[in-house]
């Protein structure tokens, strides 16, 4: 196979984006790394859910005794027998029963109004907010995760075995992954890059065009990582836990059997959705939240299966939540603050953060409780030792154990 059939392949069939990997000068030259951060981005992972267009916080975690939630929402409201109860206040929609193992066994977290200050309602501008870590006036062309990877690669800490530092899967965009800070494969199906790649011949001398000599360098390197998975993939891991049918579903089978068949990767971002319904919300939120909730019930099923649950970590999250006030085409408009869910076994399960009042709202939103960027710090220096760089402080969050 040719590079230039090669690369157009990529290009036009998204099995893997060229600008989404990039070697930093000096990567495979770096030192040793430590054992305390190397040792963590080698075996704990970090799986990042999007919720693709604005999840409905308020019918995910509901407040069930609070008579203002059903005057806002006389015909989208659930019904509070319906609602699985988790206290005397909060409780998850019905189609969410498959989490409830995960939250009885302590090993959901769920954060509780999450948002930022000057909250802004463009599907655009707010995920690219949360990608970034900014605030709502700053605007960063580098992604949270990306620019983590990128100061722990300038002390040469970031281990030089991973097959890549971070994948997503699907044709979805890096989002968090996005920038010169990291090695990103983005895939739509591993096996088909695995064969696509393998067979790429690629010169191994160095040349003197610096460009291309970087071209190859990126190159060689997908090589290397499609020799990698292949490698691992012999006997891919197979599960007594049935993961769901849906597109979602097959992400989260996906993400499984790549940590169970020790493929070597700190992030993996999947996404699901869409979730921005504007109208006739009730019957496709239903759907969403059940595919949601049976697929990361499965995956924490198949992870305690292979021994695996306490190295991930599972995190969703979500441009904005919806308007507290449905609207008048059955569904709910662009709101802002939403709860979100964080589940592993080394997860300190219950509620952070506050729920938001519907007595004080914000010209008809929820008022945030809890800044994401306090869930970002927590990961990055809880979970890989690392620290987290932002443009102001964030008092972490003790959803992890020591």
């Amino acid at each position: 196979m040719k590079r230039r059939e090669f690369l157009k392949g990529l290009v036009f069939s998204t099995v893997f984006t060229l600008p989404g990997i990039c070697l930093l000068p000096g990567r495979l030259a770096a030192a040793i790394p430590p054992p305390s951060v190397s040792g963590a981005l080698r075996d704990r992972v970090l799986v990042l859910v999007e919720l693709k267009g604005g999840n409905d916080g308020l019918n995910t975690v509901i407040p069930h005794r609070d008579p203002l939630y059903y005057r806002h929402r006389p015909s989208l409201a659930v019904p509070e027998p319906e609602v699985i109860a988790l206290d005397g206040k909060l409780g998850l929609h019905p189609g969410m029963k498959a989490l409830m193992p995960v939250w009885n066994s302590g090993d959901l977290a769920v954060a509780l109004g999450t948002g930022y200050p000057d909250p802004n309602r463009s599907h655009f501008r707010s995920i690219d907010i949360w990608n970034t870590a900014s605030g709502s006036d700053h605007f960063l062309d580098i992604g949270w995760v990306s620019r983590v990877f990128r100061d722990v690669s300038r002390t040469g800490n970031v281990p030089q075995d991973l097959v890549a530092d971070g994948l997503v899967l699907g044709t979805d965009s890096p989002g968090p992954l996005a920038g010169d800070g990291m090695r990103t494969l983005i895939l739509r199906n591993p096996r088909q890059f695995i064969k696509q790649a393998d067979r790429v011949s690629v010169y191994d001398s160095p040349v003197k065009n610096a460009s291309l000599d970087h071209i190859l360098a990126v190159l060689r390197d997908v090589r290397d990582s499609a020799r990698i998975l292949k490698e691992k993939f012999r006997r891919p891991a197979s599960f007594k836990t049935a993961f769901p049918k849906s597109n979602f579903g097959r992400s989260m089978e996906m993400t499984a059997k790549l940590i169970s068949s020790g493929v070597a990767i700190p992030v993996i971002k999947i996404s699901h959705g869409s979730f921005d319904t504007h109208s006739r919300q009730q019957n496709q939120h239903q759907r969403l939240l059940t595919e949601l909730a049976n697929s990361m019930g499965a995956f924490s099923g198949a992870m305690r299966e292979t021994g695996q649950w306490d190295r991930v970590l599972l995190m969703t999250y979500s441009e904005f939540g919806r308007r507290v006030a449905e609207n008048g085409s059955g569904g709910t408009d662009h709101g802002t603050a939403a709860p979100h869910f964080l589940l592993g076994g080394r997860v300190k399960g219950g509620f952070y953060g506050s729920q938001p009042s519907l007595e004080d709202l914000d010209d008809g939103d929820l008022r945030y409780q809890l800044d994401y960027r306090s869930l970002y710090r927590t990961v990055a220096e809880d979970w890989w030792g690392v620290a987290f760089q932002a443009e102001e402080s964030f008092p972490k969050v003790p959803f992890l154990k020591g």
